[in-house]
């Protein structure tokens, strides 16, 4: 399971993908707002809208939001989250259903499109010319993102689980330990991917902003549910494997265990 498919596997539950996946900071949309030149005349472009958690920060910032979500379970989540705004001081917000490489852009053009935590799951041979061909000429693409990092010396559930991991399903290669901050800072310049725009886009504007979850080992199990690494995995080896380690953190954590990560907000300009 790669690619498109794999990211599919987050419509499997959306509720419980809303309930644990970390937000945005109110500085990011600050920040995306002036650096993305985005106001109340504006309309925004979201790519995989997910369950609408930066589409309604978006809708503040914008005069209208079309956010595009290929899964149905999600994308009527978001339009539940949408609907309960109302109408008053937030832009117009239409969730289309289909993914950003086969979606009908009726000849629409936006001032900005923004993804947040799903620029990866697009198709690199699609995504950096569609979104140029989608952009108004002096538009901006705005990826939004998570780097989960560690601190020195606290405990980090990976290094805390590593055993459980390799018990349950040993050999993945996905299994791993986050880099400390200031590694991930100085390691991601760019767009942070393996691919870059060329000459459709200018140099980003990378922008920081740390964060922290903190969860029960009850509350991390489900964390670790809603990520695409163990929802690929077999049911029958992904739940033993979840409930040994909310065991762990319960038992010699004390119950309590972080879940750092550094947001992170690139913004560039269309050229040509």
């Amino acid at each position: 399971m790669v690619g498109r498919e794999l990211g599919r596997v987050f419509d499997e539950v959306p509720e419980l993908y809303d309930r644990v996946r970390p937000g945005y900071p109110d500085e990011l949309f600050a920040d995306l707002a002036a650096v993305g030149g985005i106001d109340g005349r504006s309309s925004v472009l979201e790519v995989g809208c997910g369950t609408g958690q930066a589409t309604v920060p978006l809708a503040a910032l914008a005069s209208a939001v079309t956010a595009v979500e290929p899964g149905p379970g999600m994308a009527a989540l978001a339009r539940r989250r949408v609907a309960a705004l109302g109408n008053v001081g937030v832009g117009k917000v239409d969730v289309e259903l289909a993914t950003f490489e086969d979606w009908d852009d009726r000849g629409r053009r936006f001032d900005a499109l923004v993804a947040a935590t799903s620029w990866h799951w697009v198709d690199p041979a699609v995504r950096w010319r569609r979104a140029h061909e989608v952009l108004r000429p002096d538009g901006r693409l705005a990826v939004l993102g998570h780097v989960v990092v560690r601190r020195p010396g606290e405990p980090e559930a990976y290094a805390e689980t590593a055993d459980l991991h390799e018990r349950f399903a040993p050999g993945n290669p996905g299994w791993g330990h986050p880099p400390l901050e200031d590694e991930a800072r100085a390691g991601a310049d760019g767009w942070g991917l393996p691919d870059g725009p060329g000459d459709l886009f200018g140099p980003p504007d990378v922008r920081w902003y740390p964060a922290v979850q903190w969860f029960d080992g009850a509350g991390f199990a489900d964390l670790l549910r809603s990520l695409s690494l163990y929802r690929e995995l077999d049911p029958d080896v992904r739940e033993p494997l979840l409930e040994a380690i909310a065991e762990r953190i319960r038992t010699e954590l004390g119950d309590r265990i972080a879940r750092r990560y550094l947001a992170v907000l690139r913004v560039a300009r269309r050229t040509g």
